[in-house]
């Protein structure tokens, strides 16, 4: 059975086309080509989940550029794991071939760095917009966005404290769950508490 070579194209809007991807594709002798167009409101790919199936081992599938196989450097590296798993030959063109060759390791070994390290930015990232927000925003949580903010928080401490109205009425008027009075409540004592130190 003679191994494929197959093409793949994608294009990131609908007004663009897939004509210099095609052409260089062909020139790096592609015999089939599978194209998607993808955009900003979907994530799928189609013509590459089709491409996934029918590609077998020995055959070889050649992309223009790295960010057309993948949307993102872990997805492609997922994506080149599975290949090089399966026996599929890779070809970047302004990369170079990753394969289980020596030169086909090391440019897995530095990409795989690479994904590495945006996945480490991105962690730092957040850390410090977290840590910026915790320091510069009294209203920051950390998690889940919250429901109630600090005004309706304070309403309700009023009418605990002032109307002393019980946890249960206070939830019956405002519609807040008990759970969530206590929560706050809590919060709110330990923010108070700090203020005094």
């Amino acid at each position: 059975m003679t191994n494929t070579i197959y093409g793949y194209a994608r294009v990131s809007t609908a007004q663009q086309d897939y004509a210099t991807q095609i052409a260089d594709l062909n020139r790096a002798g592609a015999t089939k080509i599978f194209k998607d167009k993808y955009t900003g409101t979907t994530t799928d790919r189609p013509e590459f989940d089709k491409l996934m199936i029918k590609i077998k081992n020995g055959d070889t599938l050649i992309v223009t550029k790295l960010d057309r196989l993948a949307r993102n450097t872990q997805d492609a590296l997922s994506i080149v794991k599975k290949m090089n798993a399966e026996g599929v030959i890779l070809k970047v063109l302004n990369i170079g071939t990753i394969d289980n060759s020596p030169s086909g390791r090391l440019i897995f070994t530095v990409f795989s760095a690479f994904a590495k390290f945006e996945r480490d930015l991105i962690v730092s990232r957040t850390q410090e917009g977290k840590a910026w927000a915790k320091a510069n925003n009294p209203n920051f949580h950390d998690g889940m966005p919250r429901k109630y903010d600090r005004e309706q928080i304070d309403f309700a401490w009023k009418l605990h404290t002032q109307e002393h109205m019980s946890y249960s009425e206070i939830s019956k008027k405002l519609g807040m769950s008990k759970a969530t009075i206590y929560r706050r409540f809590r919060e709110l004592r330990n923010t108070q508490n700090k203020s005094h130190l």
